[in-house]
């Protein structure tokens, strides 16, 4: 049997190595609804962490192991890729719990809302990655507008108010849907679609439930931090295998932390100023090091401003608010 295709680089890396990270997500992706998640459960902050500790720890050894396959360079890049991905991904975790909180969404459903979530999240950002390398091998320039992104961003983050993220209720993109959709006005257990008779036609029809459209919200609300995210790990690595790697551990883990991070969302209330502290970093340190030649950081030393930067800000953020109350 003839193995050289596994040997055919395919966005940078042999085929054989995209091969073994699939095979690693779809082995978690099964664990996590064959045996964690087998029945509709309400997931605790204990069993959140436990979780937690799971994907991260396994995010880490995949970052071990690219070290070791590909080079230090790659893993001190994938590890700043992972933990600035993951940090990110806290922000999105409050616009997901207002979106729970609009739908009313039981938190027994709320897992199989974010595990289905996540199957949308890889194709997207793969397909997102995947446009971003080919534009960024092309038009190496592209990366400078990604830096100033970031740059601007992380400033509009830090002078923005607490006030200013939008209302569900007003929100025109849930208007559309609802426009453009039969949505039942109740939930029909963890069904996302149900049959039942439509009053305008008087026929049985497919509608959808209020759950799969906080799903579909989940969704478009991981599309916008993309956004940030996406252009975030191209400006600490040009190389697809490890943008896209990073990003789905981390996002992999997401659905297991949010359920600590929801009931504890009042500590974390100064974080926004770190992240948009290490959004800032990252993007001005490409015009630093390549456009005013002042100073070139290596890998490792944006690893550890990076993680400075968070355990800075999660620490001060806990201080700042060591009276508020676990949900």
């Amino acid at each position: 049997m003839n193995l050289d295709f596994l040997f055919v680089e395919v966005l940078s890396k042999p085929v054989w190595s995209w091969i073994v990270f699939f095979a690693l997500v779809i082995f978690l992706l099964i664990l996590d609804l064959g045996l964690f998640n087998k029945k509709d459960h309400e997931i605790g902050v204990k069993e959140s962490l436990k979780m937690s500790a799971f994907y991260i720890g396994i995010g880490l050894l995949f970052g071990v192991w690219v070290w070791w396959k590909f080079g230090a360079d790659s893993g001190f890049n994938y590890l700043t890729g992972f933990v600035v991905e993951k940090s990110l991904a806290m922000d999105n975790i409050f616009v997901i719990a207002m979106i729970f909180a609009y739908f009313k969404t039981p938190r027994i459903y709320q897992h199989r809302v974010l595990f289905w979530g996540i199957i949308g999240v890889i194709i997207l950002r793969g397909i997102m990655i995947g446009l971003g390398s080919a534009i960024v091998t092309r038009f190496e320039w592209v990366l400078y507008i990604f830096a100033a992104f970031l740059v601007y961003t992380g400033i509009k983050m830090m002078f923005s108010k607490d006030d200013d993220d939008s209302d569900l209720v007003d929100n025109s993109l849930l208007k559309f849907l609802r426009n453009h959709l039969r949505i039942t006005d109740n939930l029909h257990g963890h069904d996302f679609f149900v049959r039942q008779m439509n009053p305008a036609t008087g026929k049985l029809q497919l509608f959808c439930t209020p759950l799969f459209v906080a799903l579909l919200m989940v969704e478009i609300a991981d599309v916008i931090f993309a956004v940030d995210s996406v252009p975030a790990v191209f400006t600490i690595t040009t190389d697809p295998y490890v943008v896209f790697t990073s990003n789905i551990f981390a996002i992999l883990g997401l659905r297991a932390l949010y359920f600590a991070l929801s009931a504890m969302i009042k500590r974390f209330h100064y974080l926004k100023y770190t992240l948009s502290l290490v959004l800032v970093f990252i993007g001005s340190k490409i015009f630093i090091g390549d456009v005013f030649g002042w100073y070139h950081f290596s890998s490792l030393q944006s690893l550890c401003i990076t993680l400075f930067l968070l355990a800075s800000g999660v620490i001060f953020s806990l201080m700042k608010t060591k009276n508020e109350p676990i949900e």
